[in-house]
Protein backbone atom coordinates (compact mmCIF):
# COMPACT_ATOMS: atom_id res chain seq x y z
CA UNK A 1 0.00 0.00 0.00
CA UNK A 2 1.33 3.63 -1.26
CA UNK A 3 1.47 6.67 1.28
CA UNK A 4 -1.63 8.05 -0.50
CA UNK A 5 -3.93 4.68 -0.03
CA UNK A 6 -2.52 4.45 3.68
CA UNK A 7 -3.11 8.18 4.60
CA UNK A 8 -7.02 7.76 3.42
CA UNK A 9 -7.52 3.88 4.64
CA UNK A 10 -6.09 4.67 8.02
CA UNK A 11 -7.81 8.13 8.20
CA UNK A 12 -11.35 6.12 7.63
CA UNK A 13 -11.07 3.21 9.65
CA UNK A 14 -10.16 5.71 12.49
CA UNK A 15 -13.83 7.84 11.78
CA UNK A 16 -11.52 10.81 10.76
CA UNK A 17 -12.61 13.63 8.47
CA UNK A 18 -10.14 15.06 5.82
CA UNK A 19 -10.69 18.01 8.37
CA UNK A 20 -10.38 16.70 11.51
CA UNK A 21 -7.15 14.72 10.20
CA UNK A 22 -6.10 18.41 8.77
CA UNK A 23 -6.77 19.50 12.20
CA UNK A 24 -4.44 17.42 14.23
CA UNK A 25 -1.61 18.04 11.46
CA UNK A 26 -2.08 21.39 11.30
CA UNK A 27 -2.66 21.62 7.44
CA UNK A 28 -5.21 22.97 5.40
CA UNK A 29 -7.54 20.13 5.03
CA UNK A 30 -7.14 20.69 0.78
CA UNK A 31 -3.69 19.63 1.64
CA UNK A 32 -5.08 16.05 3.34
CA UNK A 33 -6.94 15.46 0.00
CA UNK A 34 -3.74 16.14 -2.15
CA UNK A 35 -1.76 13.59 -0.23
CA UNK A 36 -4.38 11.29 0.09
CA UNK A 37 -5.18 11.12 -4.04
CA UNK A 38 -1.13 11.16 -3.97
CA UNK A 39 -0.62 14.45 -5.77
CA UNK A 40 2.34 15.59 -3.50
CA UNK A 41 3.87 13.51 -0.22
CA UNK A 42 3.67 14.84 3.79
CA UNK A 43 7.01 16.90 4.45
CA UNK A 44 8.93 15.76 7.20
CA UNK A 45 7.69 18.60 9.18
CA UNK A 46 3.92 17.25 9.31
CA UNK A 47 4.51 13.68 9.09
CA UNK A 48 5.15 13.23 12.29
CA UNK A 49 1.76 14.74 13.06
CA UNK A 50 -0.32 12.73 10.33
CA UNK A 51 1.56 9.35 11.94
CA UNK A 52 0.35 10.01 15.75
CA UNK A 53 -3.32 11.47 14.06
CA UNK A 54 -3.57 7.96 12.67
CA UNK A 55 -1.75 5.78 15.49
CA UNK A 56 1.21 5.06 12.57
CA UNK A 57 4.94 5.02 13.13
CA UNK A 58 7.02 7.36 10.68
CA UNK A 59 8.46 3.80 9.58
CA UNK A 60 4.94 2.32 9.28
CA UNK A 61 3.60 5.64 7.48
CA UNK A 62 6.90 5.90 5.04
CA UNK A 63 5.59 2.21 4.09
CA UNK A 64 8.76 0.44 5.51
CA UNK A 65 7.65 -0.97 8.32
CA UNK A 66 6.87 -4.87 8.90
CA UNK A 67 3.52 -6.44 9.22
CA UNK A 68 1.21 -4.45 11.04
CA UNK A 69 0.96 -4.59 15.15
CA UNK A 70 -1.86 -6.71 17.02
CA UNK A 71 -4.06 -4.03 18.11
CA UNK A 72 -4.74 -5.00 21.97
CA UNK A 73 -6.56 -1.26 22.72
CA UNK A 74 -10.04 -1.95 24.29
CA UNK A 75 -11.49 -3.40 27.55
CA UNK A 76 -10.26 -6.82 28.68
CA UNK A 77 -10.38 -8.81 32.13
CA UNK A 78 -6.78 -9.40 34.16
CA UNK A 79 -6.94 -12.32 36.21
CA UNK A 80 -4.04 -12.97 38.92
CA UNK A 81 -2.92 -15.79 41.27
CA UNK A 82 -2.32 -14.52 44.68
CA UNK A 83 -2.33 -14.90 48.19
CA UNK A 84 -3.66 -13.47 51.38
CA UNK A 85 -2.72 -14.42 54.73
CA UNK A 86 -1.35 -17.56 53.08
CA UNK A 87 -4.21 -18.63 51.42
CA UNK A 88 -4.14 -18.62 47.63
CA UNK A 89 -6.80 -16.41 45.92
CA UNK A 90 -7.53 -15.79 42.20
CA UNK A 91 -8.91 -12.56 41.41
CA UNK A 92 -10.59 -11.16 38.37
CA UNK A 93 -10.63 -7.01 37.44
CA UNK A 94 -11.88 -5.41 34.13
CA UNK A 95 -8.91 -3.38 32.79
CA UNK A 96 -8.60 -0.51 29.42
CA UNK A 97 -5.50 -0.93 27.57
CA UNK A 98 -4.87 2.50 24.95
CA UNK A 99 -1.77 1.54 22.51
CA UNK A 100 0.42 3.74 20.85
CA UNK A 101 2.42 1.85 18.36
CA UNK A 102 4.42 -0.82 20.62
CA UNK A 103 3.23 1.15 23.39
CA UNK A 104 0.32 0.03 26.11
CA UNK A 105 -0.84 1.86 28.82
CA UNK A 106 -3.13 -0.41 30.85
CA UNK A 107 -5.56 1.49 33.83
CA UNK A 108 -7.85 -0.76 36.30
CA UNK A 109 -11.69 0.20 35.80
CA UNK A 110 -12.46 -2.42 38.66
CA UNK A 111 -10.74 -3.31 41.75
CA UNK A 112 -11.91 -6.73 41.11
CA UNK A 113 -12.45 -7.90 45.30
CA UNK A 114 -13.37 -5.13 48.05
CA UNK A 115 -11.26 -3.29 49.74
CA UNK A 116 -11.32 -5.21 52.76
CA UNK A 117 -10.13 -7.75 51.02
CA UNK A 118 -7.25 -6.25 49.53
CA UNK A 119 -8.64 -4.98 46.11
CA UNK A 120 -7.33 -1.70 44.55
CA UNK A 121 -6.95 -0.14 41.48
CA UNK A 122 -3.50 0.02 39.44
CA UNK A 123 -2.13 1.31 36.53
CA UNK A 124 0.65 0.14 34.27
CA UNK A 125 2.83 -0.33 30.59
CA UNK A 126 3.81 -2.82 28.81
CA UNK A 127 5.59 -2.94 25.47
CA UNK A 128 4.43 -5.20 22.81
CA UNK A 129 7.86 -7.20 21.05
CA UNK A 130 7.24 -8.58 17.91
CA UNK A 131 3.38 -9.27 18.46
CA UNK A 132 4.30 -12.43 20.70
CA UNK A 133 5.44 -10.79 24.39
CA UNK A 134 4.65 -7.99 26.28
CA UNK A 135 6.52 -7.10 29.38
CA UNK A 136 5.97 -4.29 31.77
CA UNK A 137 5.57 -3.11 35.08
CA UNK A 138 2.51 -2.13 37.06
CA UNK A 139 1.94 0.35 40.57
CA UNK A 140 -1.10 1.05 42.94
CA UNK A 141 -3.11 3.65 42.06
CA UNK A 142 -4.24 4.67 45.19
CA UNK A 143 -2.18 6.49 47.75
CA UNK A 144 -2.59 3.99 50.79
CA UNK A 145 -1.50 0.87 48.51
CA UNK A 146 2.42 -0.08 48.09
CA UNK A 147 1.75 -2.61 45.59
CA UNK A 148 4.26 -2.12 42.60
CA UNK A 149 5.75 -4.88 39.97
CA UNK A 150 6.53 -6.05 36.86
CA UNK A 151 4.37 -8.37 34.22
CA UNK A 152 5.51 -10.71 31.29
CA UNK A 153 2.75 -11.75 28.81
CA UNK A 154 3.11 -14.49 26.27
CA UNK A 155 -0.01 -13.33 23.58
CA UNK A 156 -2.37 -15.95 22.13
CA UNK A 157 -1.17 -16.09 18.22
CA UNK A 158 -4.77 -14.89 17.78
CA UNK A 159 -4.04 -12.00 20.36
CA UNK A 160 -7.30 -13.35 22.12
CA UNK A 161 -5.75 -13.50 25.18
CA UNK A 162 -2.41 -13.31 27.11
CA UNK A 163 -0.72 -15.26 30.14
CA UNK A 164 2.27 -15.04 32.36
CA UNK A 165 3.63 -13.91 35.51
CA UNK A 166 3.51 -11.16 37.47
CA UNK A 167 5.95 -10.06 40.36
CA UNK A 168 5.41 -7.66 42.86
CA UNK A 169 5.77 -5.88 46.19
CA UNK A 170 2.73 -6.40 48.29
CA UNK A 171 1.32 -4.62 51.12
CA UNK A 172 2.84 -5.71 53.07
CA UNK A 173 6.50 -5.44 51.95
CA UNK A 174 7.12 -9.55 50.74
CA UNK A 175 8.13 -9.89 47.19
CA UNK A 176 5.66 -11.73 45.37
CA UNK A 177 4.53 -13.81 42.74
CA UNK A 178 1.80 -15.69 40.52
CA UNK A 179 0.35 -16.19 37.46
CA UNK A 180 -1.29 -13.61 35.35
CA UNK A 181 -3.72 -14.05 32.20
CA UNK A 182 -5.84 -11.33 30.45
CA UNK A 183 -8.92 -12.18 28.19
CA UNK A 184 -12.17 -10.56 26.28
CA UNK A 185 -13.85 -11.71 29.38
CA UNK A 186 -13.75 -12.88 32.79
CA UNK A 187 -14.29 -16.44 31.85
CA UNK A 188 -11.74 -17.03 29.51
CA UNK A 189 -9.19 -14.75 31.89
CA UNK A 190 -9.93 -17.34 34.98
CA UNK A 191 -9.72 -20.21 32.91
CA UNK A 192 -6.49 -19.46 31.40
CA UNK A 193 -5.29 -18.76 34.99
CA UNK A 194 -6.44 -22.67 35.67
CA UNK A 195 -4.89 -23.84 32.54
CA UNK A 196 -1.27 -22.33 33.92
CA UNK A 197 -1.86 -23.62 37.56
CA UNK A 198 -2.72 -27.08 35.91
CA UNK A 199 0.05 -27.33 33.58
CA UNK A 200 2.38 -26.15 36.13
CA UNK A 201 1.14 -28.86 38.72
CA UNK A 202 0.18 -26.38 41.27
Amino acid sequence: MNIAELIKTRRTERGLTQADLAAQAGVDKRQIRRYEVGEVQPTLSVAPAIARALDLTLDELAGEAGPRRVDLAGDWWASWQTSKDGEEVITALEVRMTQRADHIEVQTTTRGIDVEDGGYHWRGELRLWDNELLMGWYAAAEGGVRSKGTMYFVLHPHGVNMRGRWVGLSYDGKIQTGWGAVGKSEEDARAVIEELKRDAGT
